[in-house]
């Protein structure tokens, strides 16, 4: 039998092991998927990297048509968005949802301020307030929102910990329809047993005629459990637990969506902090999974969080231009927003060129991988969109970390890292569906990393 080299075998191991958390180039928590069209869109808050209790200052979106590679849109909306917040720091779990062409984000504040809506024309935003004070604020608990729209048109607006709230909305989806109400089937009654054990995080859906609601559960390390009945409101019926709390993450935050004929939940864990850190930061990491339903509607459990994310359910073109920022998997490199301005004086720039989300944080031995990458046309060359820094190399594999090498893109010049210039390399051709890699080489701080196509 052939042995096998070490490298190798790691090149296998990333195949296998290269899915979750779904994000690694920030800090991702509370995820809320949206299903729009062709496209899953999810937005997350987001942990700063130096935090050590929640620090969130805004929101980030991602989005995949194939539930493996996702790409990032930077910042979607902050704090900053409300002018009657007063703190930059507290931007928690939001969801957005889709009604007649408009997309509303409904976010919680910090210090008992309320929540928030925001409205934009577009999924990526801009976002901004139409009412200028909170839609909610009625208690402590105003915090976690999340809204089900039922087949009858009638919106509701779920939330709260550790106590769960609903209110009807009206139509326009940023004012109330009726009282707000807190929901006895959660209520705790002291003395008497909580079978639901509800703490916060509610995230509600309907699928088959039954309604849903998971929720972060039992606090802490929170899992997530599920009810279930018949009406929007209730009553509810303990449907029982998705997946049990584990001491590898304190807090979840669920986020189901059916999309290409599969079901999900998303959470999130500190798998990524973990990876560098020992000791407990709020640093976390969204992750993704199949879930299962049996034929009587109930959900069958799943274990913690494993490294195995979803499956690919689609392909990715390579002979469109795709953002750099688009990753199945990633090490060593963080995400940034850029703005291009005409000129570089701080008091006259001019007219803004263009807004960039970029991969930076570039440095020997760093990669990226995008799965099922369809090549059915064939290479000729490779298109790479980079600025310098310090200049590197960019080499190009297949199927695995240190596969067969189709080609290395040079890129030279130093102190460049504000000109963006377009490098063309001939590569080997292949064909088929491919795992794609960009493994960086070199010295120092490399070059940004804008977007690529193949030829």
């Amino acid at each position: 039998m052939r042995c096998l080299s070490l490298m190798t075998i790691l090149g296998f191991f990333q195949i296998s092991f290269a899915q979750n958390p779904i994000i690694q180039t920030k800090y991702t928590a509370d995820p809320a998927p949206m299903v729009y069209k062709d496209t899953v869109y999810l937005y997350t808050s987001h942990d700063e990297d130096d935090a050590f209790g929640f620090k969130m200052k805004d929101w980030l979106l991602y989005t995949s048509t194939d539930m493996v590679n996702w790409t990032d849109h930077g910042v979607v909306a902050s704090l900053k968005d409300f002018k009657w917040v007063n703190t930059d720091n507290g931007a928690w779990a939001p969801q957005v949802v889709e009604r007649k062409g408009k997309f509303y984000m409904y976010c919680p504040m910090p210090n008992n301020m309320g929540i928030g809506v925001l409205v934009a024309d577009s999924p990526y935003g801009p976002f901004t307030d139409p009412i200028g004070k909170p839609l909610i604020k009625n208690s402590l608990d105003d915090i976690d929102p999340t809204v089900l729209i039922d087949d009858d048109g009638q919106a509701y607006l779920y939330w709260g910990n550790p106590n769960l709230w609903y209110a009807k909305l009206n139509e326009d989806m940023i004012s109330l329809a009726g009282p707000i109400t807190k929901d006895p089937s959660f209520a705790k009654v002291k003395d008497q047993p909580d079978p639901f054990k509800y703490q916060e995080g509610p995230w509600a859906w309907k699928r088959n005629g039954i309604y849903y609601m998971a929720y972060a559960s039992k606090c802490c390390p929170e899992g997530i459990g599920y009810a279930m009945a018949k009406s929007p409101t209730g009553p509810w019926n303990y449907g029982g637990v998705i997946m049990d709390g584990d001491q590898r993450s304190s807090g979840n935050h669920p986020g189901i969506i059916d999309f290409k004929g599969k079901s999900y939940v998303f959470g999130f864990n500190h798998m990524l902090r973990m990876q560098t850190m020992s000791k407990h930061y709020e640093r976390r990491s969204v992750s993704v999974t199949e879930i299962t339903y049996n034929a009587d509607g109930t959900i069958q459990k799943l274990p913690f969080w494993t490294t195995d994310g979803a499956k690919r359910v689609g392909t990715l073109d390579p002979y469109k231009k795709v953002e750099a920022e688009t990753m199945a998997y990633s090490e060593g490199l963080k995400t940034e927003m850029v703005t291009e301005w005409e000129r570089n004086q701080p008091y006259n720039r001019g007219k803004k060129i263009t807004d960039r989300v970029i991969v930076t944080s570039i440095n020997n031995g760093d990669y990226i991988k995008i799965q099922g990458v369809d090549f059915s046309k064939g290479v000729k060359s490779l298109d790479v969109n980079v600025a310098s820094l310090y200049g590197g190399k960019i080499e190009v594999r297949s199927d695995a970390l240190n596969g067969p090498l189709l080609g290395v893109v040079n890129v030279t010049g130093k102190g460049e890292g504000d000109l963006y210039k377009t490098i063309n390399t001939p590569l080997k051709s292949v064909k088929g569906i491919h795992d794609l890699y960009f493994v960086f080489k070199g010295e120092k701080d490399l070059f940004y990393f804008d977007w690529w196509k193949f030829n």
